[in-house]
């Protein structure tokens, strides 16, 4: 290979369990502090650069969107060294513009989870991180030209709400949404965009749109069926901007602030953090405590 670090990483949802084109393959099991991840960790080369890829889901989608340890699947991409993170995943359009089979790449994430661990820290470790543009502007621009050069229809930004799932939402519910201002939904990105950016990795999504929700009076309402027919005519796409990707952002410089996230948000005096907290967090907080 002719890159030996492991910077960049992609998450994949529904609809894409592998990647094409990986070359020398290696296949990683990570334990962490936090328990297993969704599968082991495929670690190969695309275009001459190191990629890690995990299924969100696990392969053969057995994982359901609430049960998705975010918090195993981040950690153990932080410790293989991955700095950039590419999220690929389904997601329902809530405006009229924005068609089943094109890509959004949101800017912003409202969180209407109930029910999953948020944050890496706590037991005697406090820390607010800064998340007011959730999404890494410098990757997610990288997306967007990928997406685009692969032949995709892509649009630039939108508000992307996170439901806990596993059902679709109501009629009701779909309206709410759209009255709050949100562009799409989908059922997995909170709290994993939050949690990279504890871990000071650069995050952004590629949201595939699969269907209008629930919320359209002239097109029928979500199902399994619909949403993984859509996600099969688009995998040429996904995994073609993902092979662009590997090379930009393995060249890119991070002009980002998402690699110092934390350097403002540890709050907790030095000496009252358990031994313990400093040995499974030194992943993620390492530089600043040691």
């Amino acid at each position: 290979m002719s890159d030996s670090s492991v910077r960049i990483g992609v998450i994949g949802g529904s609809g894409l369990y592998a990647m094409e084109g990986l070359q020398e393959v290696e296949e990683h099991r990570i334990q962490t502090p936090f328990g297993d991840p969704s599968d082991d960790i495929v670690v190969g080369a695309l275009e001459g650069v190191r990629v890690a890829f995990l299924a969100r889901h696990g392969r053969g989608h057995r994982i359901l969107p609430t049960e998705v340890n975010s918090r195993a699947n981040i950690y153990a991409l932080k410790t293989l060294g991955v700095e950039q993170v590419i999220s690929v995943s389904a997601c329902g359009s809530l405006r009229e513009h924005l068609h089943p089979g094109e890509v959004v790449v949101p800017d912003q994430l409202f969180d209407f989870t109930k029910r999953r661990p948020n944050t890496f820290f706590g037991d005697g470790l406090v820390a607010h991180v800064g998340v007011a543009d959730p999404f890494c502007a410098r990757l997610s621009a990288l997306v967007v030209s990928a997406v685009r050069e692969a032949g995709g229809v892509v649009h630039t930004g939108g508000r992307f709400i996170t439901i806990e799932g596993p059902r679709f939402s109501t009629r009701g519910e779909s309206h709410v949404f759209r009255a709050w201002g949100m562009d799409i939904i989908g059922m997995t990105t909170s709290p994993e965009a939050f949690l990279a950016r504890e871990a000071e990795m650069c995050y952004a999504v590629m949201a595939h749109v699969t269907d209008y929700d629930v919320w359209h009076e002239t097109e029928d309402p979500v199902s399994v069926d619909a949403l993984l027919t859509t996600l099969a005519n688009n995998t040429a796409v996904a995994q073609e901007a993902l092979r662009l990707l590997a090379k930009m952002g393995a060249q890119a410089t991070r002009h980002c602030e998402c690699g110092a996230a934390l350097s403002t948000a540890l709050i907790t005096q030095r000496d009252a953090i358990p031994n313990a907290v400093v040995r499974d967090l030194a992943p993620i907080v390492g530089k600043y405590l040691t």
